[in-house]
């Protein structure tokens, strides 16, 4: 059974990012998405799984796919709306700083998607990450604040809260 589950959840995920990366809509490319994923599925479950899956992974896995659907959907959109409104204005109204940002997760997977996700947002670049402290060197072009936790607040808590729940 939990061999079944460790397949069924690597089709999940495979068939899932095929459908929200293609976009796919009719029948025949969400079947030829589903073929598609099943044979790969078949092949690189092997691979990717050494050992019986447990629902806590299952769980992890679909956060992951909340966050970045979260990530793309939201994040992403309202960085780039900005910054588009910042070039296309006529007064330019930047304010850059490089500020501290707390994080708290305790893995270096969750450090590195939190810092990874900060760097692919528009107007925010992780220039160093001091691991002892605990702490991200971020340049950010609309400071609107210096204080750590705020700085936080408006830059990585929700990346946050998804890199605890996937890496625990």
């Amino acid at each position: 059974m939990s061999r079944l589950l460790n397949y069924l959840t690597v089709f999940a995920l495979t068939y899932s990012f095929y459908v929200v990366f293609t976009g796919a809509s009719t029948s025949f490319s969400l079947a030829l998405g589903a073929l598609a994923s099943a044979a790969i599925t078949v092949f690189a479950t092997p691979l990717l799984i050494s050992r019986e899956l447990r629902l806590a992974d299952v769980v992890r896995a679909a956060y992951l796919v909340a966050y970045y659907m979260y990530y793309m959907a939201v994040a992403e959109v309202e960085a780039h709306v900005g910054i588009t409104r910042t070039v296309l204005s006529r007064r330019i109204r930047i304010s850059p700083a490089i500020v501290e940002v707390p994080y708290y997760v305790r893995t270096s997977f969750g450090m590195t998607l939190i810092a990874g996700s900060i760097t692919n947002t528009p107007g925010t670049v992780v220039v160093q990450v001091d691991t002892a402290g605990r702490v991200l060197y971020v340049h950010w072009l609309k400071a609107v604040t210096y204080r750590p936790e705020e700085a936080r607040r408006y830059i990585s808590e929700k990346f946050e809260e998804f890199a605890a729940k996937i890496f625990g």
